[in-house]
C-alpha cells in the first residue's frame, strides 16, 4: 500500500517538474478559434446565391465549422459538406429554361405538381448515397411535419432524403415520408435556420437571408380613407381570357404569361410573402452575428437558369460584410 502512494505521489511530482511556466506561455492564444455557423435560407432559384457567398468566404480565409440549411439552402448547404459544390455549381450555370423543363416530371397523383424524381434522381448521382453523419463537416437541415406543423432537425441518416424534405413546397412536390411523419419545405417554419446552428455550437453566426432585399414588402396599405379606391365587380369575360391565353401549353401553365401568372408564379410568390414575415420574426428572437443579404429580388423564384446572376449576388453581399465578421472575431478572441 505505502509503495504504491509513494509510486502516486511521485508520479504527481514529476506531472509538475514537466509542465512548462505559465508566465512564458502568456504569449500564446488562450482560448482557440471560435467555431463559425454558415446558416443558408431558403428561396428557391434565388439560393444559387448561396455559392457566391461560399466562394466569398472561401477567399477571405474564412471557413464554416457547421453548415445548415432550409429548402435550396439545404441542398447547397449538403453538397458543400460532402465536398461537392463544384459539381452542384457546374449543373447550375449549365441550366437553361429549356433543359429545365426537362428535369420538371409532371405529377399526375393529384398530391403536387412536380414528382421530383429527376431531381433527386440527380442528387444521388453527385452525393452517392452519403449519410449526414458520415460527412466531413457537421450539416444539419430542418424540414416541417406537415401533420403538426413541427419544425423537424434533420441530422442523421441519408443526406439526399434530408435536401428532398427540405425542398418539398406544398403543392409544386410531394411530401416525403421520414420516419414515419410526411415532411415538406422547412422554410414554412424556419426559413433562415440560425438556431440550429447556435443548436450545434456555433460562437458566431453568419446567416444568409435570401428575402431581406425585398424592400416593401408586406407594407400595410389603407384604402379607409381613400374616396377613390372603389371595389368594382369583376369582368367574367376578361378572367376567361386571360385564363385561356395561360392555357397554351406547359410553359405557359409553369412560367405564366403576359395575361396571366402561372402556378408555379401565384405559388412562389404567395410561398414568399409567408417566408418574408416568418424571417422577419425568428430573425428579431434569434438574430445572427452576421447577416448576409444578397440583392436577388429581380430573380423569380423559379427561374434557376439565372445561376450566374444570383452566385455573383451573393458573392458581392458576403464581400460587404467580411470586414464585420472580423472585426466580431477578433473581439471574441481577444
Amino acid at each position: 500500500m505505502l509503495a504504491q502512494v509513494f509510486d502516486y505521489l511521485s508520479g504527481a511530482a514529476k506531472n509538475e517538474s514537466d509542465q512548462p511556466d505559465q508566465q512564458s506561455d502568456q504569449t500564446q492564444p488562450c482560448l482557440p478559434r471560435p467555431s463559425i455557423g454558415l446558416a443558408l435560407g431558403g428561396g428557391a432559384a434565388k439560393g444559387w446565391s448561396h455559392i457566391g457567398v461560399i466562394h466569398a468566404l472561401q477567399e477571405a480565409g474564412i471557413k464554416p465549422d457547421i453548415i445548415t440549411g432550409t429548402s435550396i439552402g439545404a441542398v447547397v448547404g449538403g453538397c458543400y459538406a460532402a465536398g461537392e459544390m463544384d459539381k452542384l455549381e457546374d449543373f447550375a450555370r449549365s441550366l437553361t429554361r429549356r433543359r429545365l423543363l426537362g428535369l420538371l416530371d409532371v405529377n399526375f397523383s393529384g398530391k403536387s405538381l412536380i414528382n421530383g424524381t429527376r431531381l433527386v434522381r440527380l442528387l444521388k448521382r453527385y452525393l452517392d448515397d452519403m449519410n449526414i453523419e458520415d460527412l466531413p463537416m457537421p450539416f444539419m437541415a430542418v424540414a416541417t411535419e406537415l401533420a403538426t406543423g413541427h419544425e423537424i432537425w434533420l441530422r442523421r441518416g441519408h443526406l439526399v432524403t434530408a435536401m428532398q424534405a427540405s425542398y418539398a413546397l406544398p403543392g409544386i412536390f410531394n411530401p416525403v415520408m421520414v420516419n414515419g411523419r410526411h415532411l415538406v419545405d422547412g422554410a414554412l417554419v424556419n426559413p433562415v435556420p440560425v438556431s440550429l446552428a447556435r443548436a450545434m455550437g456555433a460562437r458566431i453566426v453568419l446567416a444568409v437571408n435570401l428575402s431581406d432585399d425585398s424592400f416593401g414588402r408586406g407594407a400595410i396599405i389603407p384604402h379607409a380613407y381613400d374616396t377613390e379606391e372603389v371595389i368594382r365587380p369583376c369582368d367574367d369575360e376578361e378572367t376567361a381570357k386571360a385564363q385561356a391565353a395561360s392555357l397554351g401549353g406547359f410553359k405557359n401553365m409553369i412560367f405564366g404569361s403576359d395575361q396571366s401568372p402561372g402556378i408555379s408564379s401565384v405559388m412562389f410568390d404567395a410561398y414568399t410573402i409567408i417566408q418574408d414575415r416568418i424571417s422577419r420574426s425568428r430573425l428579431a428572437g434569434d438574430p445572427p452575428d452576421v447577416m448576409i443579404s444578397p440583392r436577388v429580388n429581380k430573380i423569380g423564384m423559379f427561374e434557376f437558369h439565372r445561376a450566374e446572376e444570383a452566385i455573383e449576388a451573393g458573392y458581392a453581399a458576403t464581400q460587404k460584410v467580411i470586414d464585420d465578421f472580423k472585426e466580431i472575431s477578433d473581439d471574441i478572441q481577444a
